[in-house]
């Protein structure tokens, strides 16, 4: 067999041949200094990786460790400098970052600066308060006005006030009027004042900011009317808009000579709101719906025409209110047979619309746990009669609960 090139030569004697032995020898070193070179290049990349990571680490580490910057809003520009107002109320000449575009420093513009010297660093975006920007319904609610029974005439003049001058402003300026600018929604709890705030929200295509008048009541003097401010021009910026404030007897409430520095910041906080309905700023493209179930505490201020151009006022419903609102929640209810809407609607006198739908509930339920796949008479008439006895008890109020 011939011998190969790794294997080292003998002679006869049975010696290695030198030769041999070190081109082995240097085959063997190449190929290992081969190894520890390519070990050699990773290494120096995977050193330079994490020279770049600490870097980075200490880039962030510095910008944590900088002081935090001042707030505040420019007054005025005074050549190359500008008039500032900081977040603690303290005016100061400051000078200006020159990398700025000196158009953007204008009056009212928010600023960033140095903790120092409150040079003015950079130019910062409007903010908005939380309660504002969440104000915004994103994901409109599924109610229709289908889905409110025994309202017709509600609805009409809802959407007369509030569609139709935002789906035809030519018209109004035709007839040479200005369109309502707002509705207030008036009634017993449960007949459907809410719901009608959400139908017209699903029936519009505009944005929608809906709140709760106690999110209006703020703690420090000045917050409320800000908020309310903010609100308003979030709406301008976003019309056409309507805006909705459901309770809104918590900010509206009559004015009094003798109140507590809490009342007198809601009276702050409900003459902003006066100013915005009726000041001279223009609301054209903006709507406003407001809902309570006290209208007796409402300021007359806020309901003169002007502000709140329509009253709609939903009294507990009649036989054919109360029967229409039974058809609505029966329509897609299984059942053995026709549903008898007018006998229910003659047995629930007295009844709102949300006590309806509680009744219609309890029915279903009562099938349900009876094993059965429809809804019987006596289902209602049972849900009927433990809706009585808890109206009889005042379950429905705090005294009957507690006793």
């Amino acid at each position: 067999m011939a011998e190969t090139q790794d294997t080292p030569r003998s002679d006869d004697s049975g010696s290695i041949d030198p030769l041999s032995q070190l081109r082995n020898d240097y085959k063997n070193l190449s190929n290992n200094a081969q190894q520890l070179l390519t070990e050699k290049l990773y290494l120096e990349n995977e050193c330079t990786r994490l020279k770049k990571r600490v870097n980075s680490l200490d880039e962030e580490v510095r910008s944590l460790r900088k002081p935090p910057f001042v707030v505040g809003h420019v007054q005025d520009r005074v050549d190359d400098k500008a008039v500032v107002r900081s977040s603690n109320g303290t005016v100061f000449l400051v000078t200006m970052n020159t990398r700025i575009d000196e158009e953007k420093i204008k009056p009212g513009a928010r600023v960033a600066l140095n903790q120092d010297s409150l040079s003015i660093i950079e130019v910062l975006g409007d903010s908005w308060d939380p309660i504002v920007t969440s104000a915004e319904i994103i994901d409109r609610p599924n109610s229709s006005f289908d889905e409110l029974g025994g309202l017709d005439v509600q609805i009409k003049e809802l959407r007369e006030s509030i569609e139709l001058p935002l789906n035809r402003p030519d018209a109004f300026r035709e007839f040479g009027i200005t369109p309502p600018k707002g509705v207030l929604i008036t009634g017993p709890p449960g007949t459907g004042k809410t719901a009608m705030a959400k139908a017209i929200a699903n029936s519009t295509d505009v944005t929608f900011l809906g709140l709760v008048g106690s999110e209006l009541a703020q703690k420090y003097i000045g917050e409320g009317g800000r908020i309310v401010r903010e609100l308003f021009d979030l709406a301008r910026e976003r019309a056409p808009a309507i805006i909705f404030i459901d309770e809104i007897d918590s900010i509206g409430s009559k004015r009094l000579d003798v109140a507590t520095s809490g009342d007198r910041e809601v009276q702050r906080t409900l003459m902003q709101l006066l100013a915005e309905l009726d000041g001279f700023d223009a609301l054209d493209d903006v709507k406003i719906i407001a809902a309570t179930n006290r209208p007796e505490l409402l300021d007359p201020a806020l309901l003169r025409p002007g502000r709140f151009d329509r009253v709609i006022n939903i009294d507990l419903p009649n036989v054919e209110g109360r029967e229409s609102i039974f058809e609505v929640y029966c329509r897609n209810l299984p059942k053995k047979d026709s549903i008898d809407t007018r006998k229910l609607a003659l047995s629930s006198e007295g009844f709102s619309g949300a006590e309806i739908k509680s009744v219609v509930t309890e029915a279903a339920i009562s099938a349900i746990a009876n094993g059965r796949e429809f809804c019987l008479d006596s289902d209602f008439s049972g849900a009927m009669t433990k809706l009585r006895l808890m109206r009889e008890s005042g379950a429905d109020s705090p005294d009957g609960l507690y006793g």
